[in-house]
């Protein structure tokens, strides 16, 4: 026997895609976002003073080398294993070296719930340009 082949698309399918919204009214993959997704050093020192947590994602060995002062250091390896550590109630401004790690670490924190989560552009390097020029590069 073999089974019956319909033309188009399932009409239940199609029912329900086209009645369950008015077709202006995109579907919320993503809550609304009001915190920026990156923002420069210089904004993110600012924050920072404001009361800000910066999370440093970079490994120990480059913490050891330079870090700023007030940051909480969780490597990005361990952020998923670490979540609960880091606040919710608080703007979480995320550095690494240059802003590639952070970049994607404050993606996998907005997916996770915590929306108040920004990249800090630049990393550290443009931190020690841009706001502390006593802090070493590497």
């Amino acid at each position: 026997m073999s089974p019956t082949i319909r033309p188009g698309p399932d009409p239940s399918m199609a029912n329900w895609v086209c009645n369950s919204r008015p077709p202006t009214q995109a579907p919320a993959l993503f809550p609304p976002m009001s915190t920026p997704l990156e923002i420069d050093v210089v904004t993110a020192a600012t924050l920072q003073r404001s009361g800000a947590l910066l999370l440093d994602v970079r490994e120990p060995a480059e913490i050891a080398t330079v870090a700023v002062a007030g940051s909480v250091h969780i490597p990005m390896g361990e952020v998923p294993a670490r979540l609960a550590e880091i606040p919710t109630d608080r703007h979480v401004l995320v550095l690494c070296h240059h802003g590639g790690r952070s970049a994607r670490v404050t993606q996998f924190l907005r997916a996770n719930g915590l929306t108040n989560t920004t990249n800090v552009a630049g990393g550290i390097d443009a931190w020690a340009c841009q706001v502390d020029p006593s802090l070493p590069r590497y």
